[in-house]
């Protein structure tokens, strides 16, 4: 029997506002950016009964809720505190699939053995979160992904909610079928033209006469309101490409105002390459200018690397090339990593001289945070506005 968690970190981003600032503790938070193009990134539960919520458009929030606190994204303090939550998480299991910086599949099958039941490893890994972030987090335990996601969401927020086996059937029957995974506004219409209201609705019809009005998804559909879903936790996947980018509050112009924007995406990059064990050698650049036109530009390294000046210095050199004047909304640094340089030779090359001073700034950071220690054309600079937050995603480590 297998035992599967969902771990959603309840409004994260709000929450660590709210951690850092404790004037915002209680008090409707917004976290988004410009009033007029923005949206909202996230809202803390004490806004959302005034029905805000993520991605809506800030001017409608702010109308909504005007009394709320709105606060500028911080996405380097996101990405630092997920990839804190993801070290706990890997405290139990190596078969972590990640979904977004704020929550994650874990199947707990092999350690159940080790560290107890399903839900005590659950409960285990919310109090650590709690005790060493300050951050609060809720989570589904099921036999299925299915399952155990739709339970965290029930769990919210800061608790967890267990489904057994012989409970999933029961558990699922009263939900509305827009909880079905797939099933989209048009489908979810289909559906109730059909008599399928509620997932019970359709795990009472047969396999057949859901397939014969729903096609192939008939059987997917059956197959979920019997809380069937062998889906594994994939994790491992090898990362194509890591990068971090930026969108601004205002359009900046000129080469020395955008410099420190690269510089800091370039050390963040850098520094999730270093704590993946990961190189590469293809640095691109990614422009958005003010009237939204986007550029990428490239270049191929000579060899693979972690060190963000390296990078840096790649990206400066696109930028210079490519920048023209033009007012810019947002830049973007990633490396593309191959294969190969995803793994580790046999006998590898002596190390670059900057590598211990790498490892001695990495050591800093993850005892005092990214902001303890920097360089001198960014210290002191806010993060600037992401209208990407899946651009800090956590890393995902190769298969070894």
């Amino acid at each position: 029997m297998r035992a599967i968690l969902h771990v959603d970190m309840d409004a994260f981003y709000a929450s660590v506002e709210q951690r850092d600032n404790p004037s915002l503790r209680g008090k409707p938070v917004i976290v988004g950016g410009h009033a007029q193009r923005g949206v909202v990134v996230a809202a803390s539960y004490e806004v959302r009964p005034f029905g805000v919520k993520s991605a809506m458009p800030m001017a409608r929030a702010v109308k909504q809720a005007p009394h709320a606190v709105v606060v500028k994204p911080r996405f380097s303090a996101y990405a630092e505190a997920s990839e804190q939550v993801f070290a706990i998480f890997e405290r139990y299991t190596p078969l972590i699939e990640p979904l977004s910086l704020d929550e994650a599949f874990l199947d707990v099958t092999a350690s159940v053995g080790l560290f107890g039941a399903a839900a005590d490893i659950a409960k285990r890994i919310r109090k650590e979160i709690a005790h060493e972030l300050n951050l609060p987090a809720s989570a589904g335990i099921a036999t299925a992904k299915f399952v155990a996601k739709i339970a965290s969401d029930l769990a919210k927020p800061n608790g967890q909610r267990e489904v057994r086996p012989e409970e999933t059937v029961a558990f699922l029957a009263g939900l509305p079928v827009s909880r079905l995974w797939g099933v989209g506004p048009k489908t979810e219409e289909a559906m109730k033209r059909a008599g399928l209201s509620t997932i019970g609705d359709v795990a009472a019809r047969e396999m057949g006469w859901l397939e014969e009005r729903f096609g192939s998804s008939g059987k997917h559909l059956w197959e979920l309101s019997h809380g069937i879903d062998a889906r594994d936790v994939v994790p491992d996947r090898a990362a194509k490409s890591v990068g971090a980018e930026d969108t601004f509050e205002e359009d900046l112009t000129g080469l020395e105002t955008l410099k420190p924007h690269v510089h800091a995406q370039a050390l963040r990059v850098a520094r999730r390459l270093r704590r993946a064990s990961l190189k590469g050698r293809v640095v691109q650049l990614k422009l958005k200018f003010a009237d939204f036109t986007l550029i990428t530009r490239r270049t191929t390294l000579r060899e693979a690397t972690d060190d963000g000046q390296v990078l840096y210095r790649a990206a400066l050199e696109l930028l210079e090339r490519a920048h023209e004047g033009k007012a810019m909304r947002l830049t973007g640094v990633s490396v593309q990593l191959d294969e190969d340089e995803a793994q580790l030779g046999l006998f590898p090359a002596a190390a670059p001289k900057t590598s211990k001073l790498n490892e001695a700034m990495d050591r800093i950071a993850a005892r005092f945070g990214s902001k303890a220690i920097t360089m001198a054309d960014i210290a002191g600079a806010e993060a600037p506005d992401d209208d990407d937050h899946r651009s800090e995603r956590p890393v995902e480590k190769p298969k070894r």
